[in-house]
């Protein structure tokens, strides 16, 4: 995949990205960097980001990166997502994620994201393993067998 494929595709995000309010700073196969803004539609009920906010974010920059790296034909879905929250980002804060690749197989690839607050300070560290598969019309398979 050519580096102008990979920022088109990095900067083409599905409308959940959208709702999120998420920016893709940089993106490449190894490294994507974001960013997303604390805000109240986003917080829980004591007025931090949602840990839900958080995953959504983090899973959203891991399935970037892995699309960046697939072949012709092929896709990528979250089959795990593990999350470690260490301090709560406040309405207004800015999240900064970086999500680095750890593994890059021919079936799976595993996905570190680390999500910053403004003051630098880390907030949650998600790691998740996205799977490949082979797209077809008639839905999604795997070299050794269906995905239903």
């Amino acid at each position: 995949m050519q580096d102008d494929e990979r920022q088109r595709l990095a900067a083409d995000q599905p409308a959940f990205a959208h709702f999120l309010g998420i920016r893709v700073m940089s993106a490449g196969p190894d490294e994507v960097v974001a960013e997303m803004t604390a805000t109240a539609e986003l917080s829980n009920r004591n007025g931090v980001l949602h840990g839900g906010a958080i995953m959504g974010f983090a899973d959203n920059l891991g399935g970037t990166a892995a699309t960046l790296n697939l072949g012709s034909g092929q896709a990528t879905t979250t089959l795990e997502s593990k999350t470690n929250f260490l301090r709560p980002i406040r309405i207004g804060d800015v999240a900064h994620g970086r999500c680095i690749a750890l593994h890059k197989g021919r079936t799976t690839m595993i996905w570190q994201t680390t999500i910053s607050r403004a003051d630098g300070k880390v907030a949650a560290i998600v790691t998740q393993t996205q799977m490949l598969m082979e797209w077809h019309d008639g839905g999604a398979t795997r070299s050794q067998g269906a995905v239903t």
